[in-house]
């Protein structure tokens, strides 16, 4: 219990990396984007300029009871991410190129389907866990151990997405509180519970007792994710009046777009 309760503290450590930074990267390498490309798509969409332009004049459509503890939590974030995150990302970046981070990528995503094919199953998309599955059998084998999205490139089998706020959403449970955690970001009460659940569903849980490996991982998995996607907080900031109700509402509407694609 010791060891899953520390990595999901570390876990819950370098998830801003992510969080705080999915945006569309260039894909000059010619290879089909892959779900965390997907993801900075939809991202990308909801910073355009209209979204920019009326962020104050948007309807109420979050619940924000916390936002002064919520700020204190936004700009520790903000410090974390221009001390540590992005410095660490500059090195990443330069020692491996680019077409190498997105086969890396490619791993983690292919690794972590286990938790997509449950969580497909909760929500009782029968037709996307049997893709998730497909998927990973493919590329596992022909893809080189996940490395390459074969799956998609040559069969035209999309990847599917599925985590346990989803599930617990598709069954009624709604977003409840909105929260900027320290080091997390911005989460909500739902999705905050479908991470922690989605963390002992991941494969590290079962198949890695090593501490410093599944650390390693964990950091290597979110360090990636921010090195492919690495201007979406700067851009946020820059053309925002408050970057606080810029960042929720970014959030909240992600999270929402999702529902409304796999419902």
């Amino acid at each position: 219990m010791k060891r899953y309760l520390s990595c999901f503290i570390l876990f819950v450590l370098l998830f801003m990396a992510s969080g705080c930074a999915e945006k569309n990267s260039n894909t000059a390498i010619g290879e089909v984007p892959s779900a965390v490309e997907r993801s900075g798509d939809e991202l990308d969409m909801l910073l355009d300029d209209d979204f920019l332009d009326d962020e104050l004049s948007a309807e109420q459509d979050y619940y924000d009871p916390l936002e002064p503890m919520n700020r204190v939590f936004f700009e520790f974030n903000d410090k974390l991410y221009y001390w540590v995150l992005n410095p660490l990302n500059k090195v990443y970046s330069a020692v491996l190129p680019q077409d190498v981070r997105f086969s890396v990528g490619n791993f983690i995503n292919n690794f972590a389907a286990p938790v997509r094919l449950i969580n497909t199953l909760l929500q009782l998309k029968l037709n996307d866990a049997g893709a998730v599955l497909a998927r990973f059998v493919i590329n596992s084998t022909l893809g080189v151990y996940g490395f390459g999205d074969v799956a998609w490139r040559e069969l035209g089998i999309k990847p599917r997405e599925g985590d346990f706020g989803q599930t617990l959403g598709y069954w009624g449970v709604g977003e409840g509180v909105y929260l900027c955690l320290p080091v997390i970001g911005p989460s909500n009460i739902r999705d905050t519970v479908g991470f922690v659940t989605d963390s002992y569903s991941h494969p590290m849980v079962f198949f890695v007792d090593d501490f410093l490996v599944s650390a390693g991982y964990y950091s290597l998995e979110r360090v990636n994710v921010l090195s492919l996607n690495p201007d979406a907080y700067e851009d946020l900031k820059k053309y925002s009046l408050d970057p606080y109700v810029s960042m929720r509402q970014v959030y909240l509407d992600y999270r929402r777009k999702k529902f409304d694609h796999n419902n």
